[in-house]
């Protein structure tokens, strides 16, 4: 009986919240919530103001320092030992229209804020995938440049480096047949190795 009585008096200290205080606490912490809601937001915001102002804008991984502004790229002569007429041209175009098109920069004939330069050094077929007859079953098209990059803005950015990049193509087929399609793709090739190299290692 008196563990009963005991009980109940236990019962009657732990007074359970009036609902309106329970309603008033969560408006209370509402009101912190969305008096804090605003800083976070600032904070947030400002943060990554500062973030885009040092890095710049991007494309496609390529980040361009606010400071560069305009890009020349110079052309390519060719001289590797075997000539193809329309390398040069079709390499200097593909790399101007990737650079202009992958970043903001103002393509300008030379002094941009970043240079690219160099030579056509390499153009070579050789038999590839030699049979048991000794007869060779493809041909390999390699293609090899020296490129000048210099970054106005920041030295540190600048290099010199050989890129070279081949294709195979049936030896039963003439080169002049397939040259074009060979060297365009090959270009392609080789401009993705030179953008990557200047601009998205910044």
């Amino acid at each position: 009986m008196y563990s009963i009585v005991s009980n109940i008096k236990r019962l009657q200290f732990l007074q359970i919240p009036d609902q309106k205080n329970v309603q008033l606490l969560k408006t209370t912490n509402s009101k912190k919530f969305i008096s804090f809601y605003p800083g976070i937001c600032l904070f947030l915001l400002v943060s990554f103001s500062q973030i885009g102002c040092r890095v710049g804008y991007s494309f496609t991984g390529a980040s361009v320092s606010p400071a560069v502004k305009t890009v020349s790229i110079l052309y390519f002569p060719n001289n590797a030992p075997l000539v193809a007429p329309t390398l040069s041209r079709s390499l200097t175009d593909a790399l101007r229209d990737y650079f202009t098109s992958h970043t903001n920069l103002s393509l300008l004939e030379r002094n941009g804020d970043i240079n690219v330069e160099g030579r056509i050094t390499g153009y070579a077929v050789q038999p590839e995938a030699i049979q048991g007859n000794e007869t060779a079953a493809m041909n390999r098209l390699t293609i090899t440049i020296s490129v000048k990059f210099t970054n106005r803005t920041d030295e540190k950015q600048n290099f010199e480096n050989i890129f070279s990049r081949y294709l195979d193509y049936p030896s039963s087929k003439d080169l002049n047949a397939v040259q074009d399609d060979l060297i365009s793709q090959i270009n392609d090739m080789l401009v993705l190795d030179v953008f990557n190299k200047a601009m998205v290692n910044w």
